[in-house]
């Protein structure tokens, strides 16, 4: 029987999650927290999980590896030189499971973006190759995230474990990143849009394939920005085997409850989307909609283990949410509630004004106000409007006091970031204004002189 291999997919953190099976039994790679997907995938297939596979103790999710394997009673393959505080079933380089006749399994050290990564070999007719944070789309992991001391190591392990796998496997062999979808684990964006590849495709396109070493390297380095504050808190919730999820209905709050988790400087969270959230919304809550990188940028802002209140427009958003914050070891919610803004509070509604690129050279006409970039760094240096202030979204919470009197008009790349940094600011008492709109494509349209940089950016 043919090998299947079903991707699942994160979007939200930009990773995937893999399920491969001969029709009976299946191993998994690198799942994710709500092991409920993987298990409805391997109904729908009819196949039993027998095995589960890391590649590595990851930083940007908490793993539901653990849990799936205690659900389905599935070996438990992690690196065993991996310090972790639960049984495993210890794997080394070169070590071979037989996962059936059909799923023949070989793992190979692949370091780089961590010092124990593994990558996983599916031998046979059809053969691919499971690369975790390693060999990604056009990309490679990134390697800072063991800390600055190991950096540039790490790095050099990364090339030379691309390397290696080029060159032990064969042009037709699939390549299955875990990163690389819009994941911050990612050393650069490139491939990011790609959906499949091969070890073939990869020696045509992927930089760590055709640099010299100290290129890559250096251009690796070069090209590595901030990464999410949470990621932190990932690596020891892996290694100490995390339970499985509990996503459960949170607490129901009404306007008194809201009022007072308010009052006592608890996050409340508002997941619609900024057009909604701009027309009115309770005074002091933040807009981290669903239809962005969700639990990437509330997981980066909010200062770790502050309780979070969930607003949404139905049951079935805040479960979203919900889901999207285990992931991230956000496990449960103080409390939600859901419907209109209005029956949440009975203050008078708050709004938030938006407005164009053209919008603000006519302002700025007429009166002075701050131009605020909340792109990251690489971003920034890329291009930015002349004169603009630049704090990242990432430093919006710790800088609000750096930010100038008077008006401010906050921008991004598209509109998302920058209704999240305004209802931040907004929350404080100022005037602001969230530009919602393309920078690429109207900022020199509306006449904005953009520039790269030329010296450091201002405070």
């Amino acid at each position: 029987m043919t090998t299947r291999i079903i991707a699942i997919e994160t979007p939200s953190l930009g990773d995937r999650t893999y399920l491969a099976h001969d029709g009976e039994v299946a191993f998994v790679v690198d799942p994710q927290r709500d092991i409920d997907r993987v298990l409805d995938a391997a109904a729908a297939a009819g196949v039993r999980i027998t095995h589960v596979f890391e590649t590595h103790i990851h930083n940007d999710y908490v793993t539901g590896g653990y849990a799936l394997a205690q659900e389905t009673g599935a070996l438990y393959h992690v690196n065993a030189d991996d310090a972790v505080s639960f049984e495993r079933t210890p794997i080394r380089d070169g070590d071979v499971v037989e996962v059936s006749p059909e799923l023949r399994v070989r793992a190979m050290h692949t370091p780089g973006h961590t010092f124990t990564h593994l990558s996983y070999v599916l031998e046979g007719a059809e053969p691919a190759v499971f690369s975790g944070g390693s060999l990604l789309f056009g990309s490679t992991g990134r390697p800072d995230l063991l800390g600055e001391n190991h950096t540039h190591d790490l790095a050099r392990h990364q090339y030379s474990s691309a390397r290696r796998l080029a060159a032990e496997l064969s042009d037709e062999t699939r390549v299955m990143p875990t990163h690389g979808f819009g994941s911050f684990c990612a050393a650069t964006s490139a491939g990011e849009d790609a959906t499949a590849s091969t070890i073939g495709q990869e020696r045509l396109i992927n930089p760590v394939l055709s640099q010299d070493e100290e290129d890559f390297v250096a251009d690796t380095l070069a090209g590595l920005d901030a990464y999410p504050a949470y990621y932190v808190h990932m690596g020891p919730a892996n290694a100490a085997g995390p339970a499985a999820a509990d996503l459960s209905e949170p607490e129901r709050a009404d306007k008194e409850q809201l009022r007072h988790r308010l009052e006592q400087g608890e996050w409340l969270v508002d997941l619609r989307n900024r057009t909604a959230f701009a027309a009115g919304h309770v005074p002091g809550t933040f807009n981290f909609g669903l239809d962005g990188q969700f639990s990437t940028y509330l997981g980066w802002l909010i200062p770790w283990g502050t309780p979070v209140t969930l607003l949404g427009e139905s049951r079935e958003q805040v479960a979203e949410a919900q889901r999207e914050l285990v992931r991230i070891g956000i496990d449960r919610p103080a409390a939600a509630a859901t419907g209109r803004p209005a029956e949440w509070t009975d203050a008078p509604l708050a709004t938030l004004t938006t407005a164009t690129f053209a919008d603000l050279v006519q302002v700025r006409h007429h009166r002075s106000v701050t131009i605020l970039d909340v792109r990251r760094a690489g971003e920034w240096r890329t291009a930015h409007v002349d004169g603009a202030v630049h704090v990242p979204i990432h430093d919006i919470v710790t800088r609000m006091d750096d930010l100038p009197e008077g008006e401010i008009w906050v921008h991004c790349a598209s509109g998302y970031r920058a209704s999240i940094a305004a209802s931040l600011i907004a929350a404080t008492g100022r005037r602001v204004v969230a530009v919602d709109d393309d920078f690429d494509r109207s900022a020199r349209v509306a006449g904005l002189a953009v520039v790269p940089e030329t010296q450091p950016a201002p405070a």
